[in-house]
């Protein structure tokens, strides 16, 4: 046996050990460990949003109202109860958030727009404990319980345009109003379902983007097949346009275009409304009532 061949033999081994300790720690430490509700969480996302159906009335319960300066200085407020009709749902927009000078990292979320005005972003998170900061590597280790935050959009994007001043696209989901009504519905479902059943976030298989994946395919099986982009949120706009998930706008280079937010919001005064403020940027709708009717959209 040669020097090469022994080098090979000793990795080999040394890959095997590392392995068996892996699949020790796992089923020894990480698998055992069970989701809880009863921690002390970081403000954030200190509050569990839930909802209540009475007809086509839908009342939310402790839903984040924050004013963002910065990451740390800002205004923290739950309101108590808003109420939407799930009839006057206009829109739902699709948001990419991109965080990090890698392309592929990002955010991405959801928000539901109503046409007395009230805008709801639905953000599938980690939920954190105070004091505790998120790292992906740790997100593959039950780390962290699966959070989905429901906020008013002067929050939830209001911190990423402002607060953080990352880059930020806006698209117009492309779906017919019932399923638009579908989508919120299972979202509220999710929502009640996690106060009272935990359940892990994953840094892979449970994110923010493989969670709304999974949402939409329950509304619409198949909308969204399986793709690598999936799990590289940065990416997923690409993929939207081709599935015609999102309106085009021109081409998707166009669309890219117009739906950055970030550069443009930063001149509001803070008076105005900020959600009409935003969508002052964007164009207006180009589907039709026969697209919008359509059942090959979802």
């Amino acid at each position: 046996m040669d020097l090469v061949q022994g080098a090979m033999l000793a990795l080999g081994a040394l890959a095997v050990l590392v392995g068996l300790r892996l699949v020790y720690i796992w089923r020894t430490r990480i698998r055992p460990l069970v989701p809880s509700l009863e921690l002390e969480w970081a403000a954030d996302c200190e509050h569990l949003t839930t909802a209540t159906v009475d007809g086509s009335s839908i009342t939310f319960h402790n839903v984040r109202d924050f004013k963002w300066r910065t990451t740390k200085d800002r205004d923290e407020n739950w309101a108590d109860e808003v109420r939407v009709d799930l009839d006057d749902l206009k829109d739902v927009w699709f948001i990419v958030d991109h965080f990090h000078s890698i392309k592929g990292l990002a955010h991405t979320y959801l928000t539901f727009e109503f046409g007395e005005g009230t805008c709801l972003s639905f953000s599938f998170e980690s939920r954190r404990e105070k004091g505790e900061r998120y790292h992906p590597w740790d997100g593959l280790w039950r780390a962290y319980e699966l959070y989905l935050l429901v906020g008013f959009e002067r929050d939830v994007t209001g911190l990423r345009t402002h607060g953080r001043g990352n880059k930020d696209y806006m698209f117009r989901a492309m779906t017919p109003p019932e399923k638009n009504r579908e989508l919120l519905m299972e979202m509220v479902k999710k929502l009640n379902d996690l106060a009272v059943n935990p359940e892990w976030y994953h840094s892979l298989l449970t994110t923010c983007n493989t969670s709304i994946v999974r949402i939409v395919n329950q509304v619409t099986p198949g909308r969204i097949p399986f793709l690598w982009r999936n799990f590289l949120p940065g990416y997923t706009p690409k993929a939207a346009f081709k599935l015609k998930l999102i309106e085009d706008w021109g081409g998707f280079e166009a669309t890219m275009e117009k739906a950055r937010i970030d550069q443009k919001s930063q001149d509001w005064d803070g008076v105005e409304d900020y959600s009409a403020m935003l969508r002052s940027f964007l164009p207006p709708p180009t589907q039709s009532e026969d697209a919008s009717s359509s059942s090959d959209h979802a």
